[in-house]
């Protein structure tokens, strides 16, 4: 079945209709739960027994979930686990949590939603760590150049009891946020048609001087600014435009961003840097978390850990069947269809991008940020500590094969 598929046959019209009838959270719901193509009249079907299975009982509480870009086509793409959480806490709590979620960024934007979420606009958010870095700073913590060698030592961290220290614990108690569960790539350069008649990209040094958009992430200019990557902050709902129109030669992100914000059609190269963590996270308003009954904060974690498990698994199959990350490209995939290349970068060459702007190697670019998280931390050595913590596993460990852990329990 070919991407777009699933959903080819309900115009974004019908959608929104269905939307009106049984809300956008229930509809969103029930089109997650197909496994195949759906008609219009399957997916109201679905809609409607979602709606009445939500609404049978009174909820305790209703939690207003915005997610930033996120629609029933492109979480289908990305495997970011937003509304896998949505319907597993609800269904968990048997319905004394709702989550009406909002995604489109029809309430907050990949900039907006960390603070929304902070000033009780909405209870809980999905955005990409490194765009919320702008009002939750403490997440540069993850964006130290090189830190993660590959996804599996992204998933390690994100289930080790080390990540309470830090990571979620400084933020919540700086930024009044909860770190509930996350995605993760490692970001790259996707360039622009300007590469399109250009050999695929093999050095580091064919990328020298070239201009790209940067996220809201303070260490990724960094480390961009040392491989000579002249980073130019572009808003993401920009982005798409300035690489159609050549005014940047490629953009600093991840490839399932790509292929879920329909980017694809204007990327032809997809280099994979794999210099700093892509990481679409879920938050939660810690406030909003205390506030609940005990055991309905027991649900949130154990639906925040069933999710973490479900996105990698999930998102491991779609970089390959669905995104067309993978040598041999499959068919069918989002890169396929639009001649998007993968340029995977020898051992040799991401070792001497390392060697150009990593703390390990180039520790004075990075004093200034490093003794600002280490004092956010409490005195830990953040860069250090994450990066001994990941090497505890082994280089060549699959992400599929990280052992899943509770997080929060010694």
């Amino acid at each position: 079945m070919k991407v777009g598929d699933k959903l080819s046959g309900i115009s974004r019209r019908d959608l929104f209709k269905l939307a009106g009838q049984y809300g956008m959270s229930s509809t969103l719901m029930a089109a997650g739960t197909f496994g195949g193509a759906m008609s219009l009249a399957n997916l109201a079907s679905a809609a409607e027994s979602t709606y009445e299975r939500r609404f049978a009982k009174d909820a305790k509480f209703t939690l207003k979930f915005g997610a930033a870009g996120f629609n029933a086509r492109n979480l289908l793409i990305e495997r970011a686990g937003a509304l896998e959480f949505a319907r597993d806490l609800e269904a968990r709590t048997d319905g004394e949590i709702r989550v009406e979620f909002i995604g489109d960024n029809q309430i907050c934007g990949q900039t907006s939603c960390v603070e929304k979420t902070q000033q009780g606009i909405v209870d809980i958010y999905a955005a990409s760590t490194q765009n919320s870095a702008g009002g939750a700073p403490y997440l540069n913590v993850l964006d130290y150049a090189y830190m993660f060698r590959n996804r599996a030592d992204q998933y390690h961290f994100l289930y080790s009891p080390a990540s309470m220290a830090l990571l979620r614990e400084p933020y919540e108690k700086r930024h009044g946020l909860k770190f509930l569960f996350s995605h993760a790539e490692l970001r790259g350069i996707q360039l622009g048609l300007n590469f399109e008649d250009k050999p695929t990209v093999t050095s580091i040094d064919e990328l020298a001087g070239t201009k790209n958009r940067v996220t809201g992430t303070q260490l990724g200019r960094i480390a961009m600014e040392a491989l000579n990557l002249n980073p130019v902050p572009v808003a993401w709902e920009e982005t798409l435009d300035g690489l159609k129109q050549g005014l940047i030669d490629g953009a600093e992100t991840w490839a399932s961003a790509v292929a879920y914000a329909n980017m694809a059609p204007v990327v032809s190269q997809s280099v994979h840097l794999n210099f700093f963590c892509g990481t679409e996270h879920t938050a939660m308003s810690a406030s909003v978390f205390d506030s609940l009954d005990g055991y309905l904060q027991d649900a949130v974690m154990e639906s925040s850990y069933w999710a973490q498990t479900h996105v990698q698994a999930a998102n491991e199959v779609a970089l390959i069947n669905t995104v067309g990350q993978s040598d041999p490209q499959l068919p069918n995939t989002i890169f396929a269809q639009n001649n998007v290349r993968n340029a995977f970068l020898s051992a040799e060459e991401i070792r001497k991008a390392e060697e150009m702007c990593s703390p390990e190697f180039q520790p004075q670019l990075w004093e200034q940020w490093r003794e600002r998280l280490n004092g956010w931390s409490g005195g830990l050595d953040t860069y250090q500590e994450i990066y001994d913590e990941v090497r505890t596993i082994s280089a060549d460990t699959l992400p599929e094969n990280v052992e899943p852990r509770r997080w929060w329990k010694s």
